[in-house]
């Protein structure tokens, strides 16, 4: 089915065309038709499966044209806001639809300008949202169409009440979507409350990793970690590599050795200022750099094109973020390979992300690495490559 049967505004078409998109996914065929005739929503599906299109593009169909603030979308991270605030502003360059950004670290200025300018949709997290509306620089009274993005996200990072608050300052006649990437029961309570009569949507399992991406389990002393990490780097043929670091130190410590190895390196963290972590991610989008190193802020909603490895350096303590973190390659209906580097102490991590996704993950060891114990590998796969060093072919299972 082409985005042209799904119902949107021939103004919306040309954007989504000018961003050359063709093909509507699994998730926005189901979602955008329902959205437009007014009905509330829950739905999930695994990471870059395009949910924002999902829901900005029906939502500028609704809309129209320029008026009041009809719009408000919650995201949990300022990284997420941003960037659903540039998709916004991408497809609907060919109306007269304005977009106000709001979120913290940064100053008042520029968004109290944009609020003041006038603006029909409002992207914006919790705490700078909650702000604004303690100033009374912005109210909710013509709020039509409430959008909740990475809802189970928002909820981990602890926003259930600041949430409530801002829903129930909204119109109770208004239409409600919630998109998600998984619906624990505190969501299906949340939605109960917060939604009438909703069409749900589920794309996928929600336990399962992309089919796109290849994913196996590098056993490793916590001594020998870096150089594993570096010889992968070497050996593989990558165009961009996501790392994940447990903590904001560690992350700040791979990047160093990295960068000390000649490798062009960006880092995003909670503890880098906006400045830094917009000028991270637009330097990794563009090329500037070809290695991120990021901390779980990173794994959900971030999407990046072309990302076609990640490396967990540290297996994540939650089993859901496992899956979060390597679907950040395999997007849009790419391929891409997902490496985890495990010691022995984390094992334990390990069997619950294989509790968690029903399957045994391949451990896999990296030939002609010196190896200064024999690593704990349960299959017989090992990594062959063609020899020619860095930036050679992506690797051949033997």
């Amino acid at each position: 089915m082409p985005f042209q049967n799904l119902g949107l505004s021939a103004p919306v078409l040309r954007g989504v065309q000018a961003m050359g998109y063709t093909v509507p996914t699994p998730v926005q065929i189901r979602a955008i038709p329902a959205i437009l005739q007014g009905k509330d929503l829950i739905a999930s599906a695994q990471t870059g499966t395009g949910k924002t299109a999902a829901f900005a593009l029906p939502a500028l169909t609704l809309l129209q044209q320029h008026g009041t603030c009809r719009c408000l979308v919650l995201e949990p991270t300022r990284e997420l806001a941003a960037q659903v605030e540039t998709a916004f502003r991408d497809y609907s360059r060919f109306t007269d639809l304005r977009v106000a950004l709001l979120h913290g670290g940064v100053g008042y200025g520029n968004q109290l300008k944009e609020l003041r300018h006038g603006t029909d949709i409002v992207v914006a997290t919790p705490g700078r949202l909650e702000d604004h509306l303690k100033q009374r620089t912005l109210h909710l009274n013509d709020i039509n169409l409430l959008i909740l993005d990475e809802v189970d996200r928002m909820l981990d990072i602890g926003f259930l009440p600041a949430v409530k608050k801002i829903v129930s300052r909204c119109p109770s006649a208004r239409q409600t979507l919630f998109f998600s990437a998984t619906l624990p029961p505190q969501i299906v309570e949340l939605a109960n409350w917060a939604l009438h009569d909703p069409i749900k949507i589920e794309i996928g399992v929600n336990r399962s990793v992309a089919s796109s991406v290849t994913h196996a389990l590098y056993p490793v002393s916590q001594l020998q970690k870096h150089d594993l990490l570096r010889a992968l780097l070497e050996k593989t043929d990558f165009d961009s590599v996501l790392i994940f670091s447990r903590t904001k130190h560690g992350a700040d410590r791979i990047a160093t050795r990295l960068k000390a190895e000649n490798h062009s390196v960006a880092v995003l963290h909670a503890n880098r200022s906006q400045n830094q972590r917009m000028e991270a991610l637009s330097g990794f989008k563009s090329g500037k750099y070809e290695v991120m190193v990021a901390t779980d802020i990173a794994s959900r909603g971030i999407d990046i094109a072309g990302v076609t490895h990640v490396i967990n350096y540290d297996v994540p303590e939650h089993p859901e973020d496992y899956v979060h973190r390597i679907g950040r390659t395999g997007r849009a209906q790419s391929v891409g390979d997902a490496f985890t580097l495990v010691t022995r102490e984390e094992e334990r991590h390990v069997h619950a992300i294989e509790y968690f996704i029903g399957r045994k993950i391949e451990r896999l060891t990296l030939e002609g690495f010196s190896y200064a114990q024999p690593p704990a590998v349960t299959s017989v796969a090992s990594v062959r490559w063609d020899g020619r060093g860095k930036r050679g072919r992506r690797f051949r299972r033997r």
